[in-house]
């Protein structure tokens, strides 16, 4: 069981590792929005906009439904976007960390010069 675990977990940070379709992921973080309503947005062309929904579809992390000529897509599950959530505090916390590491090289550059 742990094996089917990782490959589960590997498959969805497979379908998380473009910074397009994590994109997709915030803007449908609140709220279904139709397909022409993330391509505009994002400012992306349509085929392109259509393969990340297909892969992201394809492991079931948004839901899309077919409302007239439209589909509107959603995510599936709330818990992703937690996992987006984290993965934003763990980088500010890289980043403070290397900006204090910065500070103190200015800091003994100063006194090194002074």
């Amino acid at each position: 069981m742990p094996d089917a675990l990782r490959q589960f977990k590997a498959s969805i940070f497979q379908a998380l590792a473009h910074p397009t379709r994590i994109a997709i992921l915030e803007q449908l973080r609140d709220q279904e929005l139709p397909a022409g309503a993330i391509i505009e947005r994002l400012g992306l062309e349509q085929a392109n906009a259509s393969q990340h929904l297909a892969v992201l579809r394809s492991r079931q992390i948004v839901s899309s439904r077919r409302e007239a000529n439209q589909v509107f897509y959603s995510v599936r599950d709330p818990l992703l976007i937690e996992v987006l959530d984290t993965m934003r505090r763990y980088f500010q916390r890289h980043m403070q960390e290397a900006y204090a590491l910065l500070r103190e090289a200015n800091a003994e550059e100063e006194v090194g010069t002074g």
